[in-house]
């Protein structure tokens, strides 16, 4: 099914932008495990729109209400399943692009695919709104992670072509905007101000590190971390590109140049440099595992744009309303964290069956 995810997690995410609820279904997650609450909530707020002058207006809380796999903050075994409500829907503002598809959007696509059933509301389950849930699912497993000593840190690198400043080595979480450099920030806040004041958007690049892996975990050819990896986070509407370590930089270089030498330290094996991004043939090195997402310009403008009438068969122009981000990454962040931790706890698990 292509909304579940997962071998030994299987998480499956269901809804619409605009429908009562939103939610995901998680199974696999061993009993007896504590979830805190009150810090999965505060994960949930770095994602939840209305907050700020870069994400959109629309206001949703986005407290989770938990229908079966929990008591009393408790893991029990069952399959846990979580719904978040929708409460703030405009959906009359979505009527036209029904019939006149939205350029950047999943509008044609889905007219396409489902002969013409889909729900267009707020982009119906193509929404950036079923992040909301994934990063539920992703929150849990940030917790278990960080139980296991793996911590998963992400940031802005660049929006708009500005880029951060410093390296990631230790959570932003409580920052207001997530960069490591707060003039960097402020760079990237100003853009984006220019581009929502010409009607216009910016994309960006998400850069994610995790830490405390121990080497061995992912499998060869197609169960490799790259491949788990890559599979969930281009579950997110808007992600265009991902690459691991040096990524496409690797291409430029040599052998002897992109190749990280092993030594010993500390009574383990460890590498000079990390261009590999912590992974070796799909399996974990036990260094830092590093990848970077790239974060396409939120399709929906002010600005007209070309586009068809489906009905007419004939061409016209679209003029997007509504409420939108001038700029999804800042709010994607928490999204591509909850991406990784749930590839990476996945991947735990099938270690500890292993064992």
């Amino acid at each position: 099914m292509s909304s579940s995810y997962g071998e030994n997690l299987r998480i499956t995410i269901f809804g619409q932008s605009h429908s009562p609820a939103i939610g995901v279904t998680m199974e696999g997650i061993p009993a007896g495990e504590t979830i805190d609450m009150d810090a999965l909530q505060a994960f949930l707020r770095r994602r939840a729109p209305g907050q700020n002058d870069w994400s959109t207006p629309r206001k949703e809380g986005d407290v989770p209400e938990f229908l079966s796999g929990l008591v009393e903050s408790r893991t029990c075994g069952a399959p846990l399943t979580a719904i978040i409500r929708n409460t703030n829907t405009k959906s009359a503002d979505y009527a036209p692009f029904a019939d006149t598809p939205r350029p950047g959007h999943a509008d044609y696509t889905a007219w396409v695919k489902y002969g013409g059933a889909a729900d267009s509301a707020g982009g119906g389950h193509f929404s950036g709104r079923l992040t909301a849930p994934l990063c539920i699912a992703g929150g849990i497993c940030k917790q278990l992670l960080a139980k296991e000593g793996i911590e998963i840190h992400c940031r802005a690198v660049e929006i708009g072509g500005i880029a951060d400043e410093g390296e990631l080595t230790a959570s932003i979480e409580e920052k207001p905007f997530p960069t490591v450099s707060d003039e960097a920030g402020r760079r990237m806040c100003a853009a984006i101000a220019e581009a929502k004041a010409a009607g216009d958007s910016l994309g960006g690049i998400i850069e994610c590190c995790v830490t405390g892996l121990p080497a061995g975990l992912g499998d060869p050819m197609f169960g490799g971390m790259e491949n788990r990896i890559a599979a969930i986070v281009f579950g997110i509407p808007a992600v265009k590109g991902v690459e691991f370590g040096a990524g496409f930089e690797a291409a430029r270089m040599r052998g002897s140049e992109n190749n990280d030498p092993f030594r010993m330290s500390g009574g383990r094996v460890v590498t000079e440099s990390n261009h590999a991004g912590g992974i070796l043939g799909g399996i974990t090195t036990g260094m830092e595992l590093r990848f970077r997402a790239a974060v396409k310009p939120t399709p929906s403008i002010a600005k007209e744009q070309q586009t068809v009438a489906l009905s007419a068969k004939e061409n016209g122009t679209v003029t997007v309303g509504g409420r939108h981000d001038p700029c999804v990454v800042p709010r994607a962040v928490p999204c591509v964290e909850a991406a990784a931790a749930i590839a990476v706890y996945d991947a735990w698990l099938n270690r500890k069956k292993e064992s």
